[in-house]
C-alpha cells in the first residue's frame, strides 16, 4: 500500500504518471506537452481550489516552461524539484518518469500534505450512469458540456468518473451543473 498524496501533481505525461504511482498512492494531471491547453489550466485551478496542486515537470527547458505557464496562471501551487542528474537515463534522456523511487520520494516528500480521507459525499459511477454520461448515443455530448461545466475537462467515460472522483465534485456541484445541461438541452 502507497502512502497517499492529497495534492494533485501535474506532469508532462502518462510515463510521469505511471513513474509516479510506482512509488506513491497519487493523481496527475498531465500537460501532455509545452502547450498546455486552456482546458488543462482550468483542470488545474480546480485540482489547486480543491486540493492543492505539486508542479514536477522535467529539468529541462520545456519542463521549466510548462512550470512558468501554470505558476503565472494558477497561482498557489507548490514546486517539486528534481536535479537533473537524477532524472538522467543512460542514454542521456532528461525525464521524471527516468528518476529512481528514491529521488522521487525525496523531492515529493518535501513538499506534499497525507492525504486526508472525508465523509462529504461524492459523485459514484452510478449517479454518472443514471445522468446518461456512458453508454447511450447522446453520453458523449452530455459528458463534455457537463466536463466543461465542472471544469474538468472533455474526458472518455473512463476517465470521466475518475476526474470527478479526484477533483472532488461534490453532490451540490454536480446536482447544478446537471441542472443547467438540462436546461440548455431543454
Amino acid at each position: 500500500m502507497h502512502e497517499k498524496i492529497q495534492e494533485i501533481i501535474v506532469v508532462e505525461g502518462r510515463d510521469d504518471t505511471a513513474r509516479l504511482q510506482e512509488v506513491f498512492d497519487v493523481d496527475t494531471i498531465e500537460t501532455n506537452g509545452s502547450a498546455v491547453s486552456d482546458q488543462t489550466i482550468e483542470r488545474i485551478r480546480r485540482a489547486q481550489e480543491k486540493r492543492g496542486v505539486i508542479i514536477l515537470t522535467d529539468p529541462d527547458y520545456p519542463g521549466d516552461r510548462i512550470r512558468a505557464i501554470v505558476e503565472e496562471r494558477v497561482k498557489g501551487c507548490k514546486h517539486a524539484h528534481l536535479p537533473r542528474a537524477e532524472a538522467k537515463d543512460k542514454r542521456g534522456k532528461i525525464g521524471v518518469e527516468h528518476a529512481s523511487p528514491e529521488s522521487i520520494r525525496r523531492v515529493l516528500r518535501s513538499v506534499f500534505e497525507p492525504r486526508v480521507e472525508t465523509d462529504q459525499p461524492i459523485v459514484t459511477r452510478k449517479m454518472v450512469l443514471e445522468a446518461d454520461l456512458i453508454g447511450s448515443t447522446a453520453a458523449a455530448t452530455r459528458r463534455k458540456r457537463l466536463g466543461v461545466l465542472l471544469r474538468i475537462g472533455e474526458p472518455n467515460a473512463k476517465q470521466f468518473v475518475k476526474r470527478v472522483e479526484a477533483l472532488g465534485v461534490t453532490i451540490e456541484e454536480w446536482e447544478q451543473a446537471l441542472a443547467q445541461l438540462e436546461e440548455e438541452q431543454g
